[in-house]
C-alpha cells in the first residue's frame, strides 16, 4: 500500500507553539508514523464524526483520514484537558 500524505490544519502550527521542543519532536514523529498506518494500534475513532485521534503522554492528536485521496489530515493537537472542546 502507498503511504499516506499528511497534511496540517493551519490551526495546528499554533498548537504546537506553546510547547516544549521535546514535546513536539515526539508528537512529529507520532504524525509521521501515521502515512504508513492511519489506524495505528491505540488510536480511537471520536463518536459523531469522523475522526480519529491517538496519545501521546498527555497530548492528544485529532486527525482526519481520506482514504481515497490517501491523506490524513491532522485537525488538532493539545492538552487532554481541552483539546475536545
Amino acid at each position: 500500500m502507498a503511504p499516506y500524505e499528511i497534511r496540517f490544519k493551519e490551526s495546528v502550527a499554533r498548537d504546537l507553539k506553546g510547547l516544549l521542543r521535546e514535546q513536539v519532536t515526539v508528537i512529529l514523529e507520532r504524525i509521521c508514523a501515521l502515512a504508513d498506518n492511519p489506524r495505528p494500534r491505540g488510536c480511537e475513532k471520536l463518536s459523531g464524526l469522523e475522526r480519529y485521534r491517538i496519545r501521546q503522554g498527555h497530548y492528544r492528536v485529532i486527525y482526519e483520514i481520506r482514504d481515497r485521496q490517501l491523506v490524513v489530515l491532522v485537525v488538532n493537537i493539545g492538552h487532554r484537558s481541552h483539546v475536545y472542546r
